[in-house]
């Protein structure tokens, strides 16, 4: 992993964030992260505010991270109003959040970063599950296509125009595949839902559904304002909070 050394926006770099701050602050974005190319950081501060255990703002930016599994093109953090355990890290005790921190994050995925991730748990859990939500809808509960005994496999996930295209297998208990593909589009519904629409799913040869869309709701603590989907390259920029 290479990492740049870190600076501040003032003139002069503070011996504090220097040799206190700045390499607590890289361990700990070592310890976040499974494996990352390259590591850009730049801290704002004056030391009384850092004796404090306070940090005005950080940003962040890194390439070809790998966070639990997900693959990451590029992304940028601004994170603001940080509190942190200034006397620990004196010790030499890792650097530990005291509060949720509010950042502005800005994300790029390319079409391998997805395909990569899809043996991620986080990943191929997620999309299993919201299979088993779209299947068990009233309109289609009579088709008796319960998952409770069926177990899905994911091998391809393409970014195309304004939404992704997905394969898979399901395999029931005696062992017996079914092939799945989805087609749906993504929209931003809200900052803190997506519209699925169209949505198109293929069970095997015979079993075609077309749904009405689906709204999928991200949680309260994700704010998403810009969300894009070209063929091989998904962009999203929004506001979260990271919490100790």
């Amino acid at each position: 992993m290479r990492v740049e050394t870190l600076t501040t926006f003032k003139p002069k770099q503070s011996r504090i964030i220097s040799k206190v701050v700045s390499p607590a602050l890289q361990l700990w974005l070592r310890s976040q992260v499974e494996q990352v190319e390259a590591l850009n950081c730049s801290i704002a501060g004056g030391d009384r505010q850092i004796l404090g255990g306070y940090i005005p703002s950080v940003s962040i930016a890194a390439s070809g991270a790998v966070y639990q599994g997900l693959h990451l093109s590029k992304i940028k953090l601004e994170g603001t109003n940080i509190r942190f355990n200034f006397s620990g890290v004196l010790k030499d005790k890792p650097l530990c959040l005291i509060e949720s921190v509010p950042v502005i994050a800005w994300l790029l995925l390319e079409g391998r970063d997805l395909q990569a991730s899809l043996s991620a748990p986080l990943l191929s859990t997620a999309l299993s599950e919201l299979l088993a939500k779209l299947l068990t809808e009233d309109k289609i509960a009579n088709l008796g296509l319960g998952l409770q005994d069926k177990q899905i496999s994911w091998q391809q996930i393409d970014i195309e125009q304004g939404g992704l295209k997905l394969s898979g297998t399901m395999t029931n208990s005696a062992l017996i595949p079914t092939p799945v593909v989805i087609d749906v589009g993504i929209q931003l519904a809200t900052p803190q839902a997506l519209q699925l629409s169209p949505l198109k799913i293929q069970i095997s040869q015979q079993l075609s559904l077309n749904l009405d869309g689906f709204l999928l709701d991200l949680g309260s603590e994700v704010n998403i304002v810009e969300l894009s989907l070209n063929p091989g390259r998904l962009i999203c920029r929004g506001r979260l909070n990271v919490n100790p």
